[in-house]
C-alpha cells in the first residue's frame, strides 16, 4: 500500500512533538523528499531550486509537521550561511553529505581566542538551535577580539544540553549547544559581515514558508469537520456547513491562509529576481509580519469554529495552532519593528 510523504510525516507528528525531535520516519521522509538539501550549493549536490520552489516544499512539510519543516528551514539558513561567508572555502566536509541536516545560531553566544598557530580555543553556549540532536554540523556565531566572527563545528565537539521547553514548535528539538574549551581550525572560522538584503528577505522566508503550511494544515482539519457529520453544538443545525456564519468563518480563514500564502510567494518571487535594496528589505520584511498576522488570525477564526474540543492534546487543531502562535513570532516576523524599520527607510 503506497503511503505519501504527507501521510508519514501527519502520523508521526505527534510522536515528533512527545519527544522534542523528529522521528526517524519523518526525517527519511523529508530527506527523500529533497528538504534537507535546501541550501547545499549545486556543486556539492544541491537541488539549485528557486526561492519560490523552497518555500512551497517548506510550506508542503509544515502542512503536516510544522516542527520538521521548522528544521529543514533553519538547516537551509545555516548551509546558506557557511557558502555566502566561506565561499569555495567551505570547511572540509561541511558539504559532504548534501541531504545532512545543519544547525546554527547567528547569536554570539561564544567567545575565541587565538593560538599561535592560528586556531581558535571557543568556550560558549548557544540557546535554541532547531534541529541540533539530530544535525551533522553546526554554524555558529561568536566574538574574537571584538569582532563578529562564524565557525563550523562538527556536533561531536559539542555537548547538547536539552532545555528546549516553549509551548509550540516542540518538536524542534531547539536545545543548547554548548562548547568547552573547543580548538577550532583556522580554517573553519570567519569573519562575518551582515548579510545583503536580499538574504535577510531570503532567510525571513525560511521562517515563514513552515508558518504557512502549519495555517494550512488547520484548515484541511477544519475542512474535514466540515465534511464530517459534526454539527455546532446546541443548534438545530444537523451539520456545520448549514451554518451561515460557520461558512462565513471558513470562507475568511480560507481567504488569510490563501492571502498568507501570496504575499509569501510574491516575496519569494521578488528575491529570486534580485536587486533588493535597504528599502525594499524593510518592506518586504513588513510583508512577511503582516503574513504571519494572517496566520495567526486564519488560526483563530478556525479554532472559533472547531470549539473547545480543538484544544484537547489528542487534536491537531490545538498543535497547529500553539506552532503558529510561537513560530509567526520568530524575530524575522516581529511586527512592531518591522513597520518601525519600513516607516525609517520611507522618511530617509
Amino acid at each position: 500500500m503506497f503511503v505519501s510523504f504527507h501521510d508519514i510525516l501527519l502520523a508521526n507528528a505527534e510522536k515528533t512533538e512527545q519527544q522534542d525531535r523528529p522521528t526517524a520516519e519523518s526525517l527519511e521522509a523529508v530527506r527523500a523528499r529533497g528538504g534537507f538539501a535546501l541550501g547545499t550549493p549545486v556543486a556539492h549536490g544541491g537541488p539549485g531550486i528557486d526561492t519560490v520552489g523552497t518555500v512551497r516544499l517548506l510550506a508542503e512539510i509544515g502542512r503536516a509537521c510544522p516542527s520538521t519543516a521548522w528544521i529543514a528551514g533553519t538547516s537551509a539558513t545555516a548551509k546558506t550561511f557557511v557558502h555566502t561567508v566561506y565561499g569555495e572555502a567551505a570547511p572540509r566536509g561541511f558539504f559532504a553529505d548534501p541531504d545532512a541536516i545543519a544547525c546554527g545560531s547567528g547569536t554570539p553566544g561564544g567567545v575565541g581566542e587565538r593560538t599561535p598557530d592560528g586556531a581558535v580555543r571557543v568556550n560558549g553556549r548557544w540557546a535554541n538551535v532547531s534541529g541540533c540532536e539530530d544535525a551533522s554540523w553546526a554554524m555558529l556565531a561568536l566574538m574574537i577580539d571584538g569582532v563578529f566572527h562564524v565557525a563550523a563545528f562538527p556536533l561531536s565537539e559539542l555537548t547538547v544540553e536539552r532545555t528546549w521547553q516553549v509551548a509550540g514548535m516542540r518538536g524542534t528539538g531547539s536545545q543548547t549547544l554548548v562548547a568547552e574549551n573547543v580548538l577550532v581550525p583556522a580554517d573553519r572560522v570567519a569573519a562575518a559581515t551582515p548579510p545583503p538584503p536580499a538574504l535577510l528577505a531570503y532567510y525571513g522566508l525560511l521562517a515563514l514558508g513552515p508558518v504557512v503550511g502549519a495555517t494550512r494544515g488547520g484548515l484541511d482539519v477544519v475542512r474535514a469537520m466540515f465534511a464530517s457529520d459534526r454539527k455546532p453544538y446546541m443548534t438545530s443545525y444537523t451539520r456545520m456547513g448549514e451554518s451561515p456564519g460557520a461558512r462565513q468563518w471558513l470562507a475568511e480563514a480560507a481567504l488569510l491562509t490563501d492571502r498568507a500564502e501570496r504575499t509569501m510567494l510574491a516575496i519569494a518571487r521578488e528575491c529570486d529576481e534580485g536587486d533588493v535594496s535597504q528599502a525594499d528589505q524593510a518592506r518586504l520584511r513588513a510583508d512577511l509580519a503582516d503574513a504571519a498576522k494572517d496566520c495567526r488570525a486564519a488560526m483563530e477564526l478556525m479554532l472559533d469554529l472547531y470549539g473547545a474540543s480543538g484544544f484537547a492534546t489528542s487534536s491537531p487543531m490545538q498543535r497547529y495552532w500553539r506552532d503558529v502562535a510561537v513560530a509567526s513570532r520568530h524575530p524575522h516576523m516581529r511586527g512592531y519593528l518591522a513597520i518601525e524599520n519600513y516607516g525609517g527607510a520611507l522618511a530617509g
